[in-house]
């Protein structure tokens, strides 16, 4: 096949497989990713009318008050349940995408968000708080198995020009979700207090949208040829998200990738399927690219940027926003990420992920500095200071938006093959749920002991995710996974051979692989063929 002739006419594809891929994203999306975001926000409004319901409820159950210290500690566990939550989500979510495939586990995964709804809706009438908790542990477990599949779905389906723009409308519909919730959330909507149980069951609406649109996109095509073995199915969905047509190239090195795949099982004696957790740990070929989803992961979450939406409150109080209207700047924190997160999904495949992911926390570590100096000096009385703490709150949503809160989901996808990507997100995502847990439980404790410096654990975070990913990561940007895997095994130790010998082997493995199964044989739908390039 001539390469040359080949890569000049592989981009050829309609408008109907940007749109086709488009509305696939946004079905895929509005189910997933972005119910992460609006369940976090959608929690905060309710707040004292759910307090004031426990506290009623255990009234009439044993007929006396429960103390402020123990409405806080059962409001605890409401909060808590969704990262607990989110954790089992996490776990589930590799078997789920294996056994299940992507687009259907993200179709399962409304269960729980039904179930969570119907459990809202009838807490009042069953007088029973615990129903809240339960629901919210449910509605973890959404966010937890869609935060891990939806990547994964995403950076599979999408071609290698737009893979990271792709995979980074994950954090622009979480961003979304975040700023909607908190829409919804206004006293003038949802936000009241007969309205608080619709308020929180209101999330079974995004996934009704997708119950009944998602089913008429079509299946991740990698998930269907490597995990299947289904080549018909995989040109068909190929074709669909290419614009009636599969690409002749993409169609290759997803063959190459199964062939690798294969002959890796036959030399270790055991047949190809997907890796656990545990043999991600054991592989020694695989430990620069886990050591560094599993630090995103966690840096992530243990940056600081809940808290800074936990402690935006109190700083808009103090810069003296009257307290009915802090409600209305808290919407600008979201407006903050959101615009943030699709400024950076313009960005991410001009400029790359290693650049956007190292300078987004080097913006945050410089924002944080800022903040506890403007901080202390609010304690002192000096004029201004909570203004420059507001105008920190924003500037650090942003710098998280514009790096960290769309790069990190999309590494495990662009680093790991077929058969350790699951895996590879079951690891990323545990890690990512307890992180939040721990910042979640800890960040009240760090206010009381640290004060006005409760800030700088999240500078030494920010440091450190910072000098990690920029000594350690490889640019990812418009590189098959063959080239990453080559990249990361420099990193492991492993000695690479001379980019002209690689050449000759994938062009010996791709004669080898015309001969068992030809390209244009692949499929005999005549509405999906393929061009003879030999």
């Amino acid at each position: 096949m001539n390469a040359n002739a080949a890569d000049a006419e592989e981009p050829s594809r309609g408008p109907g497989s940007a749109r086709i891929l488009a509305l696939t994203v946004c079905s895929a999306a509005i189910g997933g990713t972005f119910q992460y975001g609006y369940n976090i926000s959608i929690i905060n409004a309710p707040t004292s009318y759910i307090q004031a319901f426990i506290n009623d409820t255990y009234v009439q159950r044993w007929g006396t008050h429960l103390e402020n210290p123990q409405v806080t500690v059962l409001w605890t566990l409401v909060v808590s349940a969704f990262s607990l939550g989110g954790l089992v989500g996490a776990l589930l979510a590799g078997p789920m995408a294996v056994h299940s495939g992507r687009k259907n586990s993200l179709l399962l995964n409304n269960s729980f968000l039904f179930v969570g709804a119907v459990l809202v809706l009838t807490c009042q009438l069953a007088k029973s708080f615990e129903m809240i908790i339960l629901a919210r542990f449910l509605v973890g477990m959404n966010s937890g198995v869609s935060m891990n599949i939806q990547p994964m779905y995403f950076g599979e389906s999408a071609p290698k020009h737009l893979r990271g723009a792709v995979a980074f409308s994950s954090a622009v519909f979480t961003a979304f979700g975040i700023f909607l919730g908190q829409v919804v959330g206004l006293t003038e909507l949802l936000g009241s207090e007969p309205l608080w149980p619709y308020l929180l069951a209101s999330n079974a609406v995004p996934g009704l949208i997708q119950l009944l649109t998602l089913p008429w996109f079509p299946e991740s095509p990698r998930y269907l040829l490597i995990d299947r073995g289904d080549r018909d199915a995989c040109v068909r969905a190929l074709g669909r998200l290419r614009g009636g047509e599969a690409p002749v190239l993409e169609m290759e090195e997803m063959l190459q990738e199964q062939q690798q795949q294969q002959a890796a099982a036959l030399n270790s004696g055991y047949a190809a399927s997907a890796k656990t957790p545990w043999s991600l740990f054991k592989d020694r070929d695989l430990r620069a690219q886990l050591r560094t989803v599993m630090f995103a992961s966690s840096a992530m979450m243990l940056c600081g940027n809940d808290s800074i939406y936990f402690y935006a409150s109190s700083i808009f109080l103090k810069a003296g926003i009257p307290p009915d209207k802090v409600q209305y700047a808290a919407i600008g924190t979201g407006a903050s990420e959101l615009t943030a997160s699709i400024l950076s999904n313009l960005l991410i495949e001009r400029v790359g992920r290693r650049y956007i992911l190292v300078r987004g926390y080097i913006l945050m570590s410089c924002w944080t500095v800022v903040f506890t100096v403007a901080l202390n000096l609010q304690s002192l009385g000096v004029a201004g200071m909570p203004y420059l703490s507001m105008a920190c709150v924003f500037a650090y949503i942003l710098s998280f938006g514009l790096g960290p809160a769309g790069v990190t989901g999309i590494l495990p996808a662009e680093i790991f093959d077929q058969a350790a990507r699951p895996a590879a997100y079951m690891v990323a995502g545990s890690l990512m749920w307890i992180s939040l847990f721990l910042v979640g439980m800890l960040f009240p404790f760090l206010v009381s002991a640290l004060g006005d410096f409760c800030f700088l654990p999240f500078l030494a975070v920010c440091l450190v995710s910072a000098l990690f990913f920029g000594l350690t990561l490889p640019e990812t940007k418009g590189k098959t996974l063959a080239e990453i895997t080559a990249e990361f095994g420099r990193k492991n130790g492993k000695k690479q051979e001379k980019p002209g010998r690689q050449m000759d082997e994938v062009n010996t493995d791709h004669i080898q692989l015309n001969t068992t199964c030809s390209i244009t044989n692949l499929t005999q739908d005549p509405g999906h063929t393929y061009k003879n390039r030999n």
